[in-house]
C-alpha cells in the first residue's frame, strides 16, 4: 500500500520480534521500570524519548513486554497525562515553524504544500482523537491559539 502523500511504498523498516517473552538478563522488575517511566518524565522528557532512554541508556529493551502496559498508559495511571497527545503536539508545532517560514518566503511554494499537508494531518488526527474521546468533541484547531495550546 502506498504512503498517504507520496506514491512510495515505503516497505522498509524495524519490526519488533514475533515472540513476546520477557528476556532472562533483564536486571529491572516491572515496579522499577515504571518508577524509572514516572522519574524520566518528571525530568522533562516526552513520551517517546523515554522509550529511547530506557532503551538506550537502562537496556530495557521493550516495556510493554515487562510491565504489560504503554509509556502512556503508565503516566495515565500516575495522573501524568498531557492534555494534547504528544504527536498532535509535534504536527501543531511543525506548523507554527512552516508558518514563520512562509511569513519570510511568501513564495515558497512547497513549503505551501507542506503547510496544507501539516494542517489535513492534524484534522485527521484531531478527528481520531476526538473519536476515542481524548480530546474533547468541541476542540477546534486554530493557527492563532496553536501557541498557547503548546505553552
Amino acid at each position: 500500500m502506498a504512503r498517504q502523500y507520496s506514491r512510495r511504498k515505503g516497505k522498509s523498516g524495524s519490526k519488533k520480534p514475533l515472540k513476546i517473552v520477557k528476556k532472562s538478563w533483564l536486571r529491572y522488575s516491572d515496579k522499577e521500570i515504571e518508577a524509572l517511566v514516572v522519574r524520566l518524565f518528571n525530568q522533562g522528557n516526552k513520551a517517546s524519548l523515554i522509550g529511547m532512554i530506557l532503551r538506550d541508556v537502562y537496556g530495557v529493551p521493550d516495556i510493554k513486554t515487562v510491565t504489560e502496559k504503554s509509556v502512556t498508559q503508565i503516566l495515565k495511571e500516575n495522573n501524568l497525562e498531557r492534555k494534547l497527545p504528544e504527536d498532535l503536539t509535534a504536527l501543531i508545532l511543525k506548523d507554527i515553524i512552516i508558518m514563520k517560514h512562509l511569513e519570510k518566503n511568501k513564495k515558497d511554494m512547497p513549503s505551501k504544500r507542506g503547510l496544507i499537508l501539516t494542517e489535513s494531518k492534524i484534522k485527521k488526527l484531531a478527528k481520531y482523537y476526538k473519536k476515542i474521546g481524548r480530546l474533547p468533541q468541541e476542540w477546534v484547531f486554530n493557527r492563532e491559539n496553536a501557541k498557547l495550546l503548546l505553552e
